[in-house]
């Protein structure tokens, strides 16, 4: 490859699909202008996080200075659209970058879409709301939508419209409509059938490859019925790398709050590999984990390795390895209210 002429990779997503906390480009653009500074004269090749490599010092430092533009402007263009009244999706639509950013191929939508960053950035910096009153406390997915169909004159008169939309290649709209028909009445095949056709199109018209993802799946699951996660839970090896507040932090939001309201529980856990000691309790259905030497005062103190509290997290409470002193019972109360996800220990941690 070296010395070729290659295309760098498109943009990234500021918000991914999967969900996660929206990057920042304003920060983004001032650390690529930081990287031009300190290693633009000196590096000849450049490793992208999906895509293919950059050969030689002038298109490196080509391709960081394009990527800089291209972020600073979607930040600062978008917040200049906040500060004249535009929403997130308004600007989206209409959003236009320079023609010399347009040029170049690394900018264009194959990954992170102009349109989905504009609206990740607004969400940044808004939030949810728009601003509108009437948006401020709008009815859940499936009550509105049996709502709207209710109005429009019921399931088959959605279905028709949407057909003629549909028919006339507005797959946006014939898409909005039979999200409606679908919550409203999901066991309606007409309305099921002609979603899924409907988000194939919209597939085969994206140039996002995220997007087109995210509509065929849609399609293959009207048609075939939910998939689950495609993808294996996360390996041992990788959650041994996880420091105890991590796993703590993955105990907190597997409580089932609700069920967790009256319970008044506290205990010690001893690591005896890491020389590390935390109090915990669960009160209000919140868990609560402080570093701190075990007290005397504790109903339960568990001496343990780290390994072994990965399977007393996963519900492992029999197995060799772990010294009890106190009332277990505190122990078998906390994972009674505990969300009982993947047997193969799936953690997701805040």
């Amino acid at each position: 490859m070296h010395g070729r002429e290659r295309d760098p990779q498109p943009p990234h997503n500021l918000l991914t699909l999967r969900g996660a906390l929206v990057r920042d480009p304003h920060i983004w653009s001032a650390y690529l202008t930081e990287a031009i500074e300190r290693f633009g004269d000196r590096s000849d090749v450049l490793f992208a996080s999906h895509h293919w490599p950059t050969w030689g010092g002038d298109r490196i430092r080509r391709f960081l200075g394009v990527q800089r533009d291209l972020y600073g402007y979607l930040h600062d263009q978008t917040l200049r659209g906040i500060n004249r009244g535009y929403t997130g999706a308004e600007m989206a639509e209409d959003f236009e970058l320079p023609p010399a950013l347009v040029a170049e191929w690394s900018t264009h939508g194959y990954y992170g879409s102009v349109s989905h960053n504009v609206k990740a950035i607004y969400q940044r910096y808004m939030g949810w709301f728009d601003g509108n009153p009437a948006r401020l406390w709008p009815h859940p997915p499936q009550a509105l939508a049996e709502r709207y169909v209710a109005a429009i004159g019921g399931v088959d008169r959605v279905v028709e419209l949407a057909r003629s939309a549909y028919e006339a290649g507005d797959f946006r709209w014939a898409a909005t409509l039979l999200d409606h028909a679908v919550f409203a009445s999901p066991a309606d095949e007409a309305a099921t059938a002609l979603y899924a056709d409907t988000l194939e199109q919209l597939a085969y018209g994206s140039e996002n490859g995220t997007w087109r993802n995210f509509f065929l799946s849609g399609a293959t699951e009207l048609r075939e019925g939910n998939f689950g996660t495609p993808t294996a839970t996360a390996s041992p090896a990788i959650l041994i790398q996880l420091s105890p507040e991590q796993l703590f932090d993955s105990v907190a939001i597997r409580v089932d709050g609700p069920r967790a309201w009256n319970l008044d529980l506290a205990f010690d856990i001893t690591l005896t590999d890491l020389g590390r000691s935390f109090h915990l309790t669960l009160r209000n259905g919140v868990f609560v984990y402080v570093e701190r030497e075990p007290s005397r005062e504790a109903p339960l103190h568990l001496t343990l390795t780290k390994p072994r509290l990965l399977g007393l997290v996963a519900g492992d409470t029999e197995s060799d390895g772990l010294t009890v002193e106190g009332d277990l019972g505190v122990l078998t109360a906390l994972v009674g209210v505990l969300d009982q996800g993947d047997p193969d220990f799936d953690i997701v941690v805040p």
